[in-house]
């Protein structure tokens, strides 16, 4: 059955439009991975900066930490203010990173380092201080294990969250980063 003209056409218009659309979609499609390039590569910046506030605030807690704490009574003899990595003693594997370590024979407190605590990073030192302790047993390690977050802007909010979790609240000062003990505060041992 022969067709039509006008059926010939309506049939080639409808292709062509097929085409064009297929290629308007690749172009939309070429479009989103672009996006999605620059989302990620923002998220990257944003990640880095946010990297750098905290290598600002570790640099503003690190210089008098050891002298703030043995003034109320510990004698640390060990620091490490560059990050320690924990990892399973079997496995190898990866399972916590504190800012700041300080030590001694009976005690370890580790520190973690933000540049605005929320209540949000104190739940994930609870949970990072849990880890360290389980560590520390498979190790035989019997210290008391204890936390601290030092910050350089922290809410009322937070701060009583922190004490009532148990940890020291390190924060900023004027120039300088201060140890705050309220009244009754009795430090949580792992």
């Amino acid at each position: 059955m022969a067709k039509s003209q006008n059926e010939t056409l309506t049939y080639e218009k409808v292709m062509a439009m097929f085409q064009e659309t297929a290629l308007r979609f690749k172009e939309t499609d070429r479009k989103f991975q672009e996006t999605r390039e620059q989302i990620k590569e923002t998220n990257k910046r944003i990640g880095e900066l946010g990297n750098r506030f905290g290598e600002i605030a570790e640099h503003l807690v690190a210089p008098g930490i050891v002298e703030k704490f043995n003034n109320i009574g510990y004698n640390f003899d060990d620091i490490s203010t560059r990050g320690r990595e924990y990892k399973d003693p079997k496995t190898r594997q990866h399972l916590a990173e504190v800012d700041i370590v300080l030590e001694n024979r009976s005690i370890l407190i580790a520190v973690e380092v933000k540049s605005k605590a929320n209540k949000q990073d104190i739940k994930e030192h609870l949970a990072r201080m849990n880890v360290l302790r389980r560590i520390a047993d498979s190790m035989q390690d019997t210290r008391k294990y204890r936390g601290a977050i030092a910050s350089a802007i922290i809410t009322k909010e937070t701060r009583n969250f922190a004490h009532k979790s148990g940890f020291y609240v390190i924060e900023q000062s004027g120039d300088t980063m201060k140890l705050d003990i309220p009244k009754g505060f009795v430090p949580r041992d792992w």
